[in-house]
């Protein structure tokens, strides 16, 4: 039997003494001197993860957090400072949000990571549900964000989404691509390709099979670098409810990454086992799928309930309980029912090492998942608690977990 896979996932949250403090020092996500003392301060951790046996870090795109709570504007700059810095854990992110991306871009800027991590890379792609950002940065395709609510702007996001996330896979593994999508094209202008490129005879005597014409005319395009992993990375992608986006990520042998309560984990990831023999894979229940939980391990119950009060009810409150997608009720600005509804929702699992064996025993009962990913509300958790209960999660808990040796083809 092995063990899951443990993947550390942080955004970073802004530290505030309580809610209030972060109302009075509004925008404490524009405080230059703590970020950079957080940027910074995020290599120790990335360090000591290292050391722990670790098998991922992870962050998110996030942009726009003027509050503090999720300061994320660009994985692919951390992912590669940390290469700098790492020796065995894999870097990546959750994800890159599509519809604000230009396809091409994101392509060339993982295969470099690629390259860079030494093939210790993984890439996630993500739909993106937050309006504030998604609408402005997606303005491009006249992209929106969604909730997974089938809605029209929910099925013009999955289009744009899976349109340029092929596109991605197809930069990645041919030579040369022409790009015929409803939201992007390349060559642009598609039909009549790009006249009077002065570099097209050597790109069309040099170049890849295709690219130029009889009459000098671009008509395909190749992207470099090719990734350092054979095909590619692996990759991961969120979700929230939605099947389709489990259909998705079967078709392309994708992690999904489940933000979801047991139950919806359990029902998708026996719809991802049916959708991979669809396309020729014969997985495993539980192979590929990457459970996502808020975990703490503290010295008492007492401690446990400390903890989630001092690093975790600001952001459960005032952000998460009010996106549909996160799976929680509102709780109107209560901070007691927002307590309660936390620790009702299992998303915040622990206590004492006991407490929190029992609860990952539990889970592993019913889906023994391949990847664990664990949030952290680090820096408003102080760094040597978050290490602290990272390292009792791999030494007392990680070992009482059990799954098959799930075979993996980008190791």
């Amino acid at each position: 039997m092995g063990s899951p896979k443990v993947i550390v996932q942080l955004y970073p949250v802004f530290p505030a003494k309580d809610e209030e403090e972060r109302k009075e020092k509004r925008p404490l996500g524009r405080d230059s001197e703590l970020y950079h003392k957080i940027i910074h301060e995020w290599t120790d951790i990335i360090k000591a993860a290292d050391e722990m046996g670790v098998w991922g870090m992870s962050t998110i795109e996030h942009h726009l957090h003027s509050e503090g709570y999720e300061v994320g504007p660009n994985p692919g700059v951390l992912n590669a400072h940390w290469a700098a810095y790492t020796k065995n854990i894999r870097v990546g992110a959750f994800g890159y949000v599509m519809a604000t991306h230009d396809p091409i871009r994101v392509a060339e800027e993982t295969a470099m990571i690629d390259h860079l991590t030494n093939g210790k890379y993984f890439v996630g792609f993500a739909r993106g549900y937050q309006s504030r950002w998604t609408n402005i940065l997606g303005q491009g395709s006249d992209a929106v964000a969604t909730v997974s609510d089938g809605s029209a702007n929910d099925s013009k996001n999955r289009e744009i989404f899976e349109e340029r996330v092929q596109m991605v896979l197809d930069c990645w593994t041919k030579d040369s691509v022409r790009l015929d999508g409803k939201y992007y094209q390349a060559p642009y202008p598609l039909e009549s390709g790009i006249k009077g490129y002065e570099g097209h005879q050597i790109a069309g005597e040099a170049g890849a099979e295709g690219e130029i014409d009889e009459d000098g005319v671009l008509r395909r395009i190749s992207v470099v670098p090719k990734p350092y992993q054979n095909p590619h990375p692996p990759c991961f992608c969120a979700v929230a409810r939605s099947r389709a986006t489990i259909e998705f990520a079967a078709k392309h042998g994708f992690s999904p990454s489940y933000f979801n309560p047991t139950d919806s984990v359990v029902e998708l990831a026996k719809v991802y086992v049916e959708e991979s023999l669809k396309h020729g894979r014969n997985v495993q229940y539980g192979q590929n799928q990457n459970l996502v939980r808020h975990t703490r391990i503290a010295k008492s119950a007492e401690d446990f309930d400390i903890r989630l009060k001092k690093y975790d009810l600001d952001i459960f409150k005032n952000f998460y309980s009010v996106f549909a997608n996160h799976n929680v009720d509102a709780v109107n600005n209560d901070s007691e029912k927002a307590f309660k509804l936390m620790k009702e929702s299992k998303f915040f699992l622990g206590g004492t090492i006991d407490d929190a064996i029992a609860d990952w025993q539990e889970i592993y009962s019913r889906i023994p998942c391949e990847y664990i990913t664990l949030i952290w509300h680090w820096a408003q958790q102080p760094k040597d608690e978050l290490l602290e209960e990272l390292q009792l999660f791999m030494e007392k808990v990680v070992p009482e977990l059990e799954t098959p040796e799930y075979s993996i083809a980008a190791e």
